[in-house]
């Protein structure tokens, strides 16, 4: 029995065992084994390695039948010949988990110094350690033998080996050796600091100086800080990798523990190489990242140079919560990191943020902007080559018409000029690393299994990525059972007979036709089109009624998702504000009500009450519903601690969800707590969340005083989400890249991924077609990586000069689009509800490269102010007041922002009609789709005016 339970612990430890175990003294007192067993062992030390070697002198010592004694022999063998560490585990003497993290530290820390500590001077430095009992006298003479026969590099080498085999303590001794043997350079290099006493060794000083630019710690190698220093170690499991790492992230100086598949997809990245890393929502790839940019860090360091790593995500609470949860907890002891967004009050600028920090987490907007502004030659900017690491988050995104890909052609030009510098032998620019990280590359429109591997080839590509990294999570992965339930059709619905009964009599009223289902998703496309031509042809009549049916189609949408009472609040408050924008703030002028404006506000008038006692009649509200309220009752009275999520479509059905469950006292009595989190974006007519209301209802649901969030596509991707128990898709499904993150987000032991179909949302079939296209993203991926190196890179580089041909060509027609508008004065904007000329193109100008601002005084008379709490918000240099509004109609225009002090009108181009050339376009939705570069604003010339037309406003108040 014991024979058992021994070799159970010498396999158990054979990982540690590799790395403790010096093979040659260990056979000289092994004497149960054979001689020519051990003259083998002993080759094979020398031709594979002491690794290899130790897995089979393992095998040879488990290899049965024993000799009597055999274990004890095997642990003797191992103390004798210096291998302590070994010993203490076969012994049963396991050191505590934070000691064992920090000698597992200290050791990755020699590791990556090898290349400076090869030129110590190795015969003292041995002699030292001898005498402090670091090796052992056949360690000393192996040594100082190699040194005489093959130099002092070697022989540092097998020091260098041997000492990382000593019991924990080692470290602080060896860093004390360097600095007696006055290695001061090492000394400081292994987080030794000049100031310290010798009997107190400190983790390196907080303390900068600034050389240049960049600030540079005390130590050279921050990174390595002595073992003292890490005593605020979690246990093992507290380290180990997640999506978030908890709330709190790491500790101060924490080791970060890579699982089995984490060092598999991690080690291309540390060996320098771009590449894609591809695991499920949940499995820790940003950990993975951290730890990639703490070796990358700190390998630069130790070859001398300066190493800076930009993170960048797409969305900007990504921002803050990489920083707060991921990359600030686990280097701030070594390195500086900051991050910024648009939403950061940071008042410096992004350039001397590149300067002053090792690691920035950034918007990739933001880092695009400063790209460009390097080429305009606008100010200092930033370059490519000033950056030695990029991590991209979600990088599938990484494709035409996205941001990541605007920054990511600049790098596959700026390689391609290298290749033409190198050809005519001229100094390259560097191009920094890339690591793009994502739970699903997905497979485009593919339905091929060719073109889904020709989507991701591009996204490689564009990524220049050598390689795609996936693995197998084994025991970590939990995979959520699946269910797609079913649901019926109302036989009656008499509220939503109403509804169709309002929007007909318009359709009659305005001349219309609809060529499909009211309460569709079609429809609101086709209404949408018809909106925008009356605006175009300046039809207020049909603009006005396709504006309201495309609310009473949002209403019909409602009315099947969730309760109807919720469909009759919204179209009772959306017909309340329109009327509350005619009428003036300040009664000073009439705000014109249309004959058509009359008729629809009159119509709902007249069918309201009746919509109202529909609303509160119970038997007739949609099955959706009642499939959900069973779903959520089932999880949370059959699991000990329910947590989960549901995914909706909408912001106005997210927030009407969580009203619904907060009016249901049934879900209160068995422990509900619901919350909602929507996204940040002002393009919704509801309000949109802040950052901060976003993080605070993330870190309720991360303690438990939330224990279900519903959400919107927001959460879908990257957000710091914990563990969930159960994930519930009402209604809402799109790609298989969604349906792979919302899945991942169920990600605790048997937990559920449910479906619930929501009338005209078509989930069941578009689960079905996700389905197949995972399983054609698996087959592709699986194709790719079977290619031959040589194929691999021509595809990819026959993709890339695509990529760059097509960029020019398409910079090339906007250039000659920018060209037909050379007269700014030719471009008008007219209120999209009245067509009432505003103003020229010549009148704006835009702040910070993204608000365009009317600075003509004429302007200040065509419109009203108007206070609007949803908007008041501060931001870099800037905050918002409010909203502006035509005095003629109510249309409103855009908001009013105080920049650096002065009060700006800014105009939201989607509000508008656009006139070049007496062409009146209606489809504009953002101003960068206008063929016009604004000039910025001039400070200096209209801060005077416009403050002096603010103050004046006020005096009149």
């Amino acid at each position: 029995m014991d024979d058992v339970i021994n070799e159970n612990l010498i396999d158990s430890f054979r990982p540690r065992l590799k790395v403790f175990i010096s093979v040659e003294p260990v056979l000289d007192r092994l004497h149960f084994i054979s001689a020519d067993q051990r003259e083998r062992l002993r080759q094979k030390a020398k031709t594979d390695g002491n690794s290899a070697a130790v897995d089979t002198l393992i095998s040879a010592v488990l290899q049965k039948p024993h000799p009597e004694g055999w274990f004890q022999a095997f642990v003797d063998a191992l103390s004798n010949a210096g291998c302590e560490q070994a010993a203490d585990y076969m012994r049963a003497k396991l050191p505590h988990p934070k000691v064992e993290a920090e000698n597992d530290y200290c050791m990755r820390m020699i590791d990556i110094l090898v290349p400076s500590l090869l030129d110590m001077d190795t015969k003292e430095v041995c002699t030292h350690c001898f005498s402090r009992e670091l090796i052992t006298e056949d360690d000393k003479d192996t040594i100082l033998r190699s040194a005489d026969t093959q130099g002092l590099r070697d022989a540092a080498r097998e020091l260098l080996k041997r000492i990382v085999r000593r019991q924990p303590g080692w470290y602080s001794e060896f860093v004390q050796i360097l600095r007696e043997t006055e290695h001061q350079s090492l000394y400081e290099l292994m987080g030794g600091s000049c100031d310290c006493d010798t009997t107190d060794l400190k983790a390196p000083s907080r303390e900068v100086e600034t050389t240049g630019n960049k600030a540079v710690m005390d130590s050279p190698a921050e990174s390595s800080a002595s073992p003292q220093g890490l005593d605020d170690y979690k246990d093992m499991e507290a380290t180990e990798l997640s999506d978030s790492g908890g709330a709190a992230g790491g500790p101060e100086g924490a080791v970060i523990v890579l699982r089995d598949y984490q060092k598999e997809v991690a080690q291309p990245a540390l060996e320098g190489k771009n590449i894609i890393i591809c695991l499920p929502t949940g499995s820790g790839k940003t950990r993975v990242a951290v730890y990639v940019t703490t070796q990358h860090l700190a390998r630069r360091r130790a070859e001398g140079n300066t190493g800076t790593v930009v993170v960048l995500v797409h969305k900007v609470p990504l921002v803050e919560q990489h920083y707060a949860t991921e990359f600030q907890p686990f280097l701030k002891h070594a390195y500086k990191v900051e991050r910024v967004s648009g939403n950061s009050l940071l008042k410096i600028s992004f350039t001397e943020i590149m300067k002053k920090n090792d690691v920035v987490i950034c918007t990739a907007q933001i880092l695009e902007n400063y790209l460009e502004r390097s080429v305009k030659g606008e100010d200092e900017g930033v370059h490519l080559k000033d950056i030695s690491l990029i991590i991209i988050d979600e990088c599938h995104h990484t494709k035409k018409g996205e941001v990541y890909n605007q920054v990511m052609m600049r790098y596959l030009k700026q390689k391609e000029k290298n290749k033409m510098l190198k050809k005519e032998q001229k100094e390259t620019l560097p191009l920094p690393q890339i690591l793009g990280l994502t739970a699903s590359l997905g497979v485009g429109n593919a339905t091929r299994l060719d073109a889904a591997e020709k989507n991701i080839l591009q996204i490689c590509a564009n990524l220049d990525a050598s390689q795609i990294l996936t693995s197998d999570l084994g025991n970590y992965r939990n995979e959520p059972g699946k269910q797609i339930v079913l649901v019926e059709d109302k036989e009656k619905d008499p509220f939503g007979d109403v509804i169709k009964r309002i929007m007909n009599i318009i359709h009659t009223y305005a001349n219309l036709n609809p060529i499909c289902q009211l309460g569709s998703q079609n429809y609101e496309q086709w209404v949408v089109q018809y909106e925008r031509q009356a605006a175009k042809e300046e039809d207020q009549r049909v603009r006005i009624c396709a504006e309201h049916l495309r609310r009473y189609n949002e209403a019909l949408q409602l009315s099947n998702t969730i309760r109807m009472c919720d469909a009759f609040t919204f179209l009772e408050k959306y017909h309340e504000e329109e009327l509350k924008s005619k009428m003036s703030p300040d009664d000073e002028h009439v705000i014109n009500i249309t004959d058509t404006e009359n008729m629809l506000f009159n119509l709902f008038q007249d069918n309201k009450q009746e919509l109202e006692e529909l609303s509160k009649n119970p038997g007739y509200e949609n099955d959706s519903l009642s499939k959900l309220r069973v779903s959520i009752l089932r999880q949370f009275s059959t699991r000990e601690e329910p947590r989960g999520i549901i995914f909706t479509k909408t912001r106005r059905s997210a927030m009407a969800l969580n009203q619904w469950i907060q009016d249901n006292t049934k879900f209160a009595d068995i422990g509900v707590k619901a919350s909602y989190v929507i996204g940040g974006g002002d393009q919704s007519v509801v309000k949109p969340m802040t950052a901060a209301e976003q993080k605070d209802v993330l870190s309720k649901f991360h303690i438990g005083a939330v224990n279900l969030l519903i959400a919107t596509s927001v959460a879908e991707e990257g957000l710091d989400i914990p563990e969930c128990n159960f994930v519930i898709c009402y209604g809402l499904v799109t790609n298989e890249i969604a349906m792979i993150q919302a899945r991942g987000r169920a990600r605790a032991k048997d937990s559920s991924y449910i479906v619930i179909e929501v009338k005209g949302s078509g989930v069941t079939e578009k689960e079905t077609i996700n389905e197949y296209r995972k399983d054609l993203m698996t087959r592709a991926i699986a194709r790719i990586r079977e290619f031959q190196p040589a194929e691999y890179e021509r595809r990819i580089e026959e993709f890339q000069l695509q990529a760059i041909i097509e960029d020019e060509v398409r910079r090339t027609k906007v250039n000659r689009k920018d060209m037909k508008v050379q007269k700014p004065s030719e471009v008008k904007l007219s209120c999209r509800r009245c067509s009432k000329l505003v103003c020229t193109v010549d009148d704006i100008q835009i702040i910070e490269g993204m608000h365009h601002v009317n600075v003509s005084p004429a302007f200040r008379h065509l419109f009203i102010r108007k206070e609007n709490a949803a908007l008041q918000q501060r931001l870099l240099h800037y905050e918002i007041n409010g909203s502006i509004a035509c005095k003629e109609c109510g249309q409103k225009w855009g908001t009013m922002m105080v920049y650096r002090g002065i009060e700006c009108p800014c105009l939201h181009v989607k509000n508008f009609v656009v006139t070049i050339k007496e062409k009146n376009i209606s489809s504009y939705t953002k101003w960068s789709e206008l063929a016009i570069v604004f000039p910025a604003f001039d400070y200096v010339q209209h801060a005077p005016c416009l403050a002096q037309m603010s103050h004046d406003e006020e005096m009149v108040e």
